[in-house]
């Protein structure tokens, strides 16, 4: 797993960062994770698992539709690309 080291960080920061992890009753490492998750990972991206499930819903598909679609797919292994 990857490490990161943050250098530089004031006393004020690393206070803050040290009673922000207290009041959520963890870590201080795990509060910056939290921190750092939260800024790069929003919430309201677009997650592809539920965008089609919502089109599911939205088709009103049963799950007999899904079960006719996976049965009518094409079961042939892929073949790799060639560029030649």
């Amino acid at each position: 797993m990857p490490a990161v080291t943050i250098r530089n960080l004031s006393d004020e920061t690393h206070r803050a960062l040290r009673l922000r992890a207290a009041r959520h009753g963890r870590s201080t490492e795990a509060e910056i994770r939290d921190i750092i998750e939260a800024a790069v990972r929003p919430p309201e991206r677009v997650k592809l698992g539920s965008l089609l499930a919502a089109i599911g819903r939205d088709a009103e598909l049963s799950d007999d539709d899904v079960g006719t679609l996976q049965n009518g797919r094409d079961k042939t292994p892929p073949e790799p690309m060639t560029f030649e």
